[in-house]
């Protein structure tokens, strides 16, 4: 039987996405065995991170700054506002590299099974910042699931009376893909948003 203190750390790391109860066993004692190497600088960093990063009072990102280095970033186009579910899709966007607007993260979607409303996810602020920020284009970069959909609507219907553009990212199919294996619903998605070549 293990200390209660290690079985403690073992639960909050279950707690983490991906972690079952044995991978957090493993990585509680990986962290253990080697407390130079590998505890040690954890709680270091975590500290930090605790101590120093905030959310972004624009965007909702997190960074060390606020407004966050994206949002502070003067070679941004400040016309261009790309809406996302999270922070993680906001940094996937940022390694693609192709991106040159501005973000606001949700920080989830509607849903009333969850009780999450529009209050929950700072719409207001971001109607705010469309409105004061002369935004051009809104891209909604929302999950294809029931509850991105019904946000994606939201947002369209809240944004159609303040003059901008509001679009969506395409869905279909990803490229490297193989039709066959591919699910009915990105298959009807893509046909759908087919384009003249």
């Amino acid at each position: 039987m293990a200390a209660v203190e290690i079985e403690r750390l073992a639960r909050l790391l279950q707690r983490l996405p991906g972690l079952g109860p044995r991978s957090a066993r493993r990585a509680v004692l990986a962290l253990l065995e080697k407390r130079e190497v590998l505890l040690e600088p954890l709680l270091e960093a975590l500290a930090a991170c605790a101590r120093e990063v905030r959310r972004c009072g624009l965007c909702r990102n997190l960074d060390v700054r606020d407004p966050c280095s994206v949002c502070a970033d003067p070679g941004r186009d400040a016309g261009l506002l790309c809406v996302v579910e999270t922070v993680e899709d906001l940094w996937a966007l940022e390694r693609a590299g192709i991106w040159k607007g501005r973000y606001f993260v949700l920080g989830g979607t509607l849903s009333a099974l969850d009780a999450v409303g529009p209050e929950d996810l700072g719409i207001d602020l971001l109607m705010r910042r469309v409105a004061e920020e002369g935004v051009r284009e809104v891209v909604l970069a929302l999950g294809a699931t029931v509850e991105g959909q019904t946000t994606a609507h939201y947002l369209a219907e809240r944004l159609r009376d303040r003059g901008v553009t509001v679009t969506r990212l395409a869905h279909g199919v990803p490229v490297g893909g193989e039709l066959h294996y591919l699910d009915e619903g990105t298959l009807e998605a893509a046909l759908r948003a087919r384009q003249p070549l």
